[in-house]
């Protein structure tokens, strides 16, 4: 799965740690969702999209590999 997430954090002017701690996880989570080694639960792709005003659909692609 590939998202937008570090575009996003760049438009709204987020580092991972800031971005972590409004989700309520770890800097690591986002570094890892960053690099599309982590599928997030439904309740945090939520949340991302949330804080980015944004869709689930907008923040996340899903690879038809």
């Amino acid at each position: 799965m590939k998202t937008r997430i570090k575009e996003l954090r760049a438009r709204y002017d987020l580092t991972q740690e800031e971005l972590a701690k409004k989700v309520g996880v770890r800097r690591e989570t986002i570094l890892f969702l960053e690099k599309g080694k982590y599928n997030p639960s439904l309740k945090l792709a939520y949340t991302i999209a949330k804080v980015f005003d944004s869709t689930i659909e907008d923040v996340f692609i899903l690879d038809d590999e």
